[in-house]
């Protein structure tokens, strides 16, 4: 690698551990797009395609709305850059769409949109299934072709990001589902003047017969024990 090459990965690792701090999940998902259009060299417009566990495509972040149509097309048309690097690929490229006939349904669309070169590149896969890509777009014909290295060190700075949020995720999850089935508990034992371990065993009870998950019994429990106070407030009008 060139000595200008070496200090322009170093610049873009200086940039994107700043900026790829993580949060929740989509500010995380948020801040990758949008450093990669301030950060990586020729990108224009970039979204993150997630591809979930049965199979279905959503597009995330993306930095102008123009792209919701374009990854759109592609998940139709299951060809393109931002399909195969979320479903196939860990990597594809596209320096001129104009010229490249492996996409020629897309392609087309692509340039009448003024997008001209494309990259796609996965970002993480879930231990549910899930998988992410980065989709980068650009303007200019012959964009992308010597991206290598930085993407692999984009990719890996967005990875590391993406698995924190999801574990930042994760956690508030299981803080709600503790509170929500905590608030169950005490309406149980309050209603018919149960002890906790008993108000517990039988929500417990009530998912087992119901075949659905405890959460859920515990939430339809909350929200109908609120439902019924706000019909007990008095009308004071």
């Amino acid at each position: 690698m060139a000595v200008e090459d070496v200090r322009r990965a170093l610049q873009v690792a200086e940039e994107l551990s700043r900026r790829l701090v993580p949060g929740d999940l989509d500010q995380t998902l948020a801040r990758i797009t949008s450093a990669a259009v301030e950060v990586l060299p020729e990108v224009d417009y970039a979204s993150i395609t997630v591809k979930h566990a049965d199979g279905r495509l959503d597009t995330f972040a993306q930095t102008d709305d123009l792209l919701l149509g374009l990854d759109a097309a592609q998940y139709d048309l299951r060809e393109g850059p931002c399909f195969e690097a979320a479903v196939e690929a860990t990597h594809r490229v596209s320096p001129d769409l104009a010229t490249d006939d492996r996409f020629p349904g897309y392609a087309p669309l692509a340039v009448a949109a003024g997008i001209r070169a494309q990259a796609g590149i996965r970002l993480f896969d879930t231990p549910k299934k899930a998988q992410g890509a980065i989709n980068l777009y650009s303007a200019r014909a012959g964009s992308f072709t010597d991206i290598t290295s930085l993407t692999a060190l984009f990719a890996h700075q967005a990875a590391v990001a993406v698995r924190y949020a999801h574990e930042v995720d994760d956690l508030r999850q299981a803080i709600a589902t503790r509170r929500v089935i905590g608030q169950a508990v005490g309406i149980v034992m309050e209603r018919y003047e149960m002890t906790d371990a008993r108000a517990f065993a039988f929500l417990s009870r009530l998912s087992q017969e119901r075949n659905v998950k405890l959460r859920l019994v515990a939430q339809e429990l909350v929200a109908a024990s609120e439902s019924r106070n706000e019909e007990d407030k008095p009308d004071w009008d």
